[in-house]
């Protein structure tokens, strides 16, 4: 059988998907020789690009941990991806059975794979939406009948905001998100920085992303990513790699594979006013 033949209902195999090629550098395989073919080139010009997708998927445990241990008991994970090992609500529940977890993606493939996982847990569900337009997401029906957005949220935007390139709109998508947030909540950002990459690298980077349905990849510098945090109380150790947030585990340098772009993280909290 084809791999045209037993793609999912409105799932094109012939145009990589973002969500495809992060599957395939975790290891998964949940993806098709179009998502290989642009990861391999990721990895010829970034040749960290797999420990780089490890990292973020090792702190994406580490955050949801982390926030489910100071209290908050509701995850919202914007451009969530296929899902893997370590999902969030299997991470929150393992801290507090009966935390609630929303999936937001806009990719065919990634909803029907997550509706599968998720068919009968009860405490998290699954939503077609595009971070492109938080305030619909934020309203949708599902999601408030689901969260109490009187209560704390943890909302994930993990990898996700490079696929903005205008950086007017990437701020708007936060700060709408961080608006609609009650006290005590926590943005839990991950974002593509150059690393070690030169200019050449970065844009034939760009050029591959271009080709898949969530376009150009733009990586950002550390003061433009910690701008994401305005307003917000940075948790420690604040904003760094994702492979050292937290890291139960130092990565002797020695060992380190290869350079390239590299990943930053941090998670803010709402404050208390007054």
């Amino acid at each position: 059988m084809t791999e045209q033949e037993w793609a999912p209902t409105g799932v094109d195999p012939t145009v990589p998907s973002v969500a495809r090629m992060y599957d395939y550098l975790l290891g998964g395989k949940d993806n098709f020789a179009v998502d290989r073919e642009a990861a391999a080139r990721i990895i010829q010009l970034s040749p960290n690009a797999k420990e780089v997708a490890q990292a973020n998927r090792a702190f994406l445990g580490r955050a949801v941990r982390a926030v489910a241990e100071s209290g908050v008991r509701q995850f919202l994970d914007i451009g969530t991806g296929l899902p893997t090992q370590e999902n969030v609500h299997q991470v929150a529940h393992r801290v507090s059975p009966g935390s609630r977890v929303v999936y937001v993606d806009n990719d065919p493939i990634v909803l029907v794979h997550a509706r599968a996982l998720l068919a009968e847990t009860a405490d998290t569900i699954v939503v077609e939406g595009d971070m492109r337009d938080p305030k619909a997401i934020l309203g949708h029906p599902e999601i408030t009948r689901h969260l109490d957005f009187e209560q704390p949220v943890a909302v994930l935007l993990v990898a996700v905001l490079h696929f903005v390139p205008d950086d007017e709109q990437a701020h708007a998508i936060v700060g709408a998100i961080r608006d609609a947030l009650p006290a005590g909540s926590h943005l839990i950002i991950s974002h593509v920085t150059t690393g070690e990459l030169d200019n050449d690298a970065v844009g034939e980077g760009r050029e591959v992303y271009s080709k898949t349905r969530a376009g150009n990849v733009t990586p950002r510098t550390r003061e433009q990513i910690a701008g994401f945090f305005e307003g917000l109380e940075m948790l420690e150790p604040g904003l760094v790699s994702t492979s050292d947030w937290r890291a139960e585990n130092t990565l002797d340098p020695s060992l380190a594979g290869p350079g390239g772009a590299d990943l930053l993280c941090g998670i803010g909290r709402v404050p208390y006013r007054g």
